[in-house]
């Protein structure tokens, strides 16, 4: 298949060239021609006056400048879309930028890239000019590649982790205040009903994780990995348990302490800027880990679980809460997009793994339970606040950040309904020396 044999929608083809642009007759639309098969879903418009795909379409892709051809075509895939798009250089039509979630299911279903034979592509580079194969420098939110983040230390070490953490999460609390809601709750919630609000679902969850941990007044808790205090807060509202929570992120810490202050809970909560590692060497009766492992590294997992075993009491109960593979063979590590922009550093394993890992340290797992299609709804609803108050977020993060964000949490829904990733609950014990651990013969959360 050659440039031109394609015709779809009208294309058009400026009379003159932008200055110290691509030779004379070789267009934008004739380079998509190159690296797509069969019909477009989508609409694609560029900074050179041409067009391809049909005129019809519900959503367009401007390709707004030089720059933003450069980034796609020197870093194919979602991390040259990512820079073009982040920086501005790449516009997607037809969806909010809070919420571009229909854009990014129609292309992930029903675009198809090739990859043009070597004479054609060798032809295309040189009529669009070599120098569009010179990477631009990418957008200032971008994080280090993998390589270079050794100066902060090895992978997960305690500089490296709080260096990751920051990049994530001290973002501004007041954005984080308009995405999450009320609840301050960046972790899946649990809806009994689709129709359910988003502070409902997270007040759930929380009740869900108590329930499970079987809290009860004047039990202590530890919850690694707490953000901002919600389960800790929750914890010692609604449960009359004394809880400790801790977090890398400095701006969370002050938040969440403040939070405790304001609702009168201090004689029984507390939130520490803490390396879940420096927890003193207590034991509690339960131990919540919420979106932690994520953050852990999968070689790093007999530590984390062993030190979380070392931290309950004999017949204490812990709770595994995290983002997983869909299954123990896919890679550990991340894409591209979610190293650079939003979790660096950030790994995840299948469900079997986790188990796996749990009883390797003497853990014994009792339940499981997967909330998949409960984290894609969360996530609509992140995107949905993200929406309602893009205005104010742009002003308190840049429209840069607020892109990746909208980027983020819409690209992650889709993950989550297609079942590419998944949410699993894990609940174990720590057994005494005769087996004893409290256990009932049927869980006890359950009506």
């Amino acid at each position: 298949m050659s440039l031109t044999d394609r015709d779809q929608g009208a294309a058009s083809t400026p009379a003159t060239p932008p200055a110290g642009g691509r030779p004379r007759g070789l267009t934008v639309a004739d380079v998509i021609r190159a690296v797509t098969a069969g019909p477009l879903p989508v609409r694609i418009t560029a900074y050179d006056g041409s067009a391809f795909g049909p005129t019809d379409a519900g959503i367009t892709l401007a390709i707004n400048s030089e720059r933003g051809l450069s980034y796609l075509l020197t870093a194919p895939g979602d991390l040259g879309m990512a820079r073009a798009y982040v920086s501005g250089d790449l516009a997607l039509e037809g969806v909010h930028p809070g919420d571009p979630y229909e854009a990014l299911r129609v292309l992930k279903d029903e675009m198809r890239l090739r990859m043009p034979p070597l004479a054609e592509g060798l032809s295309l580079v040189r009529r669009l000019g070599w120098e569009r194969l010179l990477p631009p420098p990418p957008p200032p939110q971008e994080a280090q590649p993998r390589w270079k983040r050794v100066v902060n230390g090895l992978r997960h070490s305690r500089t490296r982790d709080s260096n990751a953490i920051s990049h994530h999460y001290d973002v501004s609390n007041a954005f984080y205040e308009k995405v999450l809601g009320p609840s301050m709750t960046y972790t899946c919630a649990l809806f009994h009903s689709p129709d359910d609000t988003l502070e409902q679902a997270q007040a759930a969850k929380y009740d869900l994780v108590a329930g499970k941990l079987a809290l009860k007044p004047g039990m202590r808790l530890l919850d690694v990995g707490c953000g901002w205090g919600g389960m800790v807060r929750h914890a010692a509202r609604e449960y009359g348990v004394k809880a400790l929570g801790v977090t890398l992120s400095r701006a969370q810490a002050q938040w969440a302490q403040a939070a405790i202050e304001r609702e009168g809970l201090t004689e029984l909560a507390e939130v520490r800027h803490l390396d879940y590692r420096d927890v003193p060497p207590q034991q509690f009766d339960a131990v919540s880990s919420i979106g932690l492992t994520e953050h852990i590294g999968v070689r790093n997992y007999p530590a984390y679980f062993g030190f979380l075993r070392d931290r309950l009491r004999p017949g204490g109960r812990l709770l595994n809460h995290c983002i997983t593979r869909a299954d123990n063979h896919a890679p550990h590590r991340s894409g591209a997009f979610i190293d650079r922009y939003v979790f660096p550093d950030g790994e995840l394993a299948g469900p079997g793994r986790l188990i796996s890992e749990l009883h390797d340290v003497g853990l014994e797992v009792h339940h499981e339970e997967n909330l998949r299609q409960h984290y894609a709804l969360t996530l609509a609803g992140w995107c949905r606040n993200l929406v309602a108050n893009w205005d104010f977020c742009v002003d308190e993060v840049g429209v840069g950040t607020a892109r990746v964000w909208g980027l983020y949490m819409a690209g992650s829904r889709l993950a989550f309904e297609l079942n590419g990733i998944q949410l699993h609950q894990v609940l174990a014990t720590r057994n005494g020396p005769d087996g004893a651990n409290s256990y009932p013969l049927r869980p006890d959360w359950l009506p």
